[in-house]
């Protein structure tokens, strides 16, 4: 149970519901076992003694019985869906919450088919198992103990025998539950991963199409749902050994009853409606353990979805904090990398170096290299992406663990490489980290970044809802608007990793014009891959394997012939000569 303790949280608030659905639980089941009451003594006192007027009063006061019972039914039904809704809701949007606020380490192992597999069918799960399974549960273990009761009431020998074998069937109810539970758990994770393998596929349909590699994907798909078909087969083979046993020893237990119970009805030990209610009340008490394979099927899963939430719950979140729960206070921006390394876990090599520089409000850095050379990786720890191995990263002075996560990243303006667009209108994309921003800052936004007029060219202009991931526009016109976005909510920092790859030359040049304006007063760090997208930067960092191995203004770097001038050289080829002269 300890999987039920560490979700208490969520279900409790709202154990009023279950009490409710409790109580009337044990009116429903008290007046199941009326029936074979009931129907003794019809057989014994109206049917063997003659008193057939007792029949209208039987038959009334069994109308009320089913009345009582169909009010109480529909209440405790409903009590116990509200107990099981409500929990799920407010464990769903923990877990919502939990993925906000996750830091970026967590997702670089994550896959968004499993996250996704359990914030929706782990969570249902779980909610069935509380509405439906923990009442059949307690159902079941109610009608048991009343039953037996009636049973020794009506005799205590035919009681004593006709239970012999519940020991026994209650210790293949136990082994079942032993194996069913990991079977379970295995079904819960190879759902995670088809449901992965699907993301992934529709995600990057246009590359699959690209590369005509449909078969390929089918194929993927087809190993996923097989490893999802055999971890459900396995666990039918389990439900197909243990339930015909189960049933058999039931069967046993009716056997006993009616040899028995006859013997007794001849000798006048026991009445013959005494044997008939014995017989039903047996079933109140094999079926239930019968079928308690079914609940204890519904508590595996249960169970196996719970430890999958609760790997979710309890990861460890940025630093501990919740950025939107964060004071804010305006930075001027002056960042100082002291002697930073970083390195991602221990089975990876360092990803940054000893790495030392200064950048003050007003002033542009450039940062060149191959890919995987520690750009983006460097810009990242200024917001607490990650946490330095050692040294020490500065704003104003102080190191950036003495800063909230609200104020660091809303100070800090990112445009990614991949810009990603929500499925909203481009007001609320533009004004997503500033919502308060008035019409007019958007338009300003989007005319810094060049947006403005192609924005006017679509049928709502800034009311234009976007398709999923900004479909409908060109990578240019996406990278654009994010770059609005970054500018929309006035950052002291402002980091344009590769920000402009996506748009043409042209329009790079006049992006780069906009941006000179907003970049005054700010600190800015520009990742390029181009020389063209930062030669006019205050300072450049050369880096490779994650080391700075040259830095100064462009003019110096070409002067150096070193790293720097060898990627100009890639890059210009025919035009160095003329391109240095005009620089110079």
């Amino acid at each position: 149970m300890e999987t039920f303790k560490k979700l208490k949280p969520y279900y409790w608030p709202y154990k009023k519901y279950f009490f409710y659905s409790i109580a009337f639980l044990l009116l429903v089941t008290a007046i199941t076992v009326v029936y074979p009451m009931i129907l003794q003594v019809t057989i014994d006192e109206v049917v063997l003694k003659g008193k057939y007027h007792w029949i209208p009063y039987l038959t009334i006061g069994f109308i009320l019985v089913m009345s009582v019972k169909g009010v109480a039914t529909y209440i405790n039904q409903y009590s116990g869906d509200l107990f099981g809704i409500n929990s799920v809701y407010k464990m769903r949007n923990a877990l919502y919450e939990k993925l906000q606020y996750l830091p970026f380490k967590y997702y670089d192992n994550a896959k968004t088919g499993d996250l996704m597999s359990r914030l929706t069918a782990d969570v249902e799960g779980f909610r069935f198992f509380l509405s439906f399974g923990f009442s059949e549960l307690l159902r079941f273990l109610i009608l048991i103990v009343i039953s037996v009761a009636v049973m020794f009431y009506y005799s205590v020998p035919l009681t004593v025998v006709t239970l012999i074998t519940l020991p026994f069937l209650a210790l293949v109810v136990y082994k079942f539950d032993r194996a069913v539970h990991p079977a379970f758990r295995g079904i819960r994770e190879s759902f995670g991963k088809l449901n992965t393998k699907v993301q992934e596929s529709i995600s990057g349909i246009n590359t699959v199409k690209s590369l005509s590699k449909e078969s390929f994907e089918i194929s993927r798909f087809n190993d996923s749902n097989g490893d999802y078909k055999e971890n459900y087969l396995f666990t039918s083979k389990i439900w197909a050994k243990y339930f015909p046993l189960m049933e058999l020893l039931g069967n046993i237990s009716v056997i006993l009853l009616l040899a028995y119970g006859g013997s007794l009805v001849m000798n006048g030990s026991l009445k013959p409606g005494e044997l008939v209610a014995f017989y039903s009340l047996v079933w109140y008490i094999i079926w239930p353990i019968v079928n308690l394979g079914f609940v204890i099927n519904q508590f595996s899963q249960a169970k196996a979805s719970g430890e999958r939430l609760i790997e979710v719950l309890e990861a460890e979140s940025d630093s501990g904090e919740n950025p939107a729960l964060n004071n804010y206070e305006r930075l001027k921006g002056d960042v100082e990398f002291k002697n930073v390394w970083l390195c991602y876990d221990e089975d990876s090599k360092d990803a940054l170096q000893d790495i030392s520089f200064k950048a003050i409000p007003g002033k542009v850095i450039g940062l060149i290299g191959s890919t995987g050379s520690g750009k983006t990786s460097l810009t990242q720890l200024m917001t607490k992406f990650y946490d330095p191995s050692s040294g020490e990263v500065l704003i104003d002075g102080k190191s950036v663990t003495h800063y909230s996560l609200g104020t660091l990243r809303k100070n800090v303006g990112f445009v990614l490489q991949e810009s990603f667009l929500f499925s909203t209108t481009i007001k609320e994309n533009i004004s997503y980290g500033r919502p308060e921003a008035t019409m007019e800052q958007v338009i300003d936004a989007a005319k810094r970044a060049q947006a403005h007029e192609f924005i006017l060219e679509l049928p709502n202009g800034y009311e234009t809802i976007l398709g999923e991931r900004g479909m409908g526009l060109s990578g240019g016109q996406k990278q654009r608007i994010a770059i609005a976005r970054a500018i929309c909510i006035d950052p002291s920092i402002l980091i344009l990793d590769d920000a402009t790859s996506a748009v043409d030359m042209e329009t790079e040049v006049n992006i780069q014009k906009a941006l000179k304006e907003v970049m005054q007063g700010r600190t800015t760090f520009i990742i390029a891959h181009r020389i063209s997208s930062l030669k006019h930067a205050d300072e450049i960092l050369v880096l490779e394997n994650g080391r700075i191995v040259e830095r100064g203004k462009h003019e110096e770097l070409i002067d150096n012939n070193g790293p720097y001038h060898r990627i100009y050289d890639i890059q210009f080829k025919d035009q160095k000569t003329v391109l240095t002269s005009n620089n110079r």
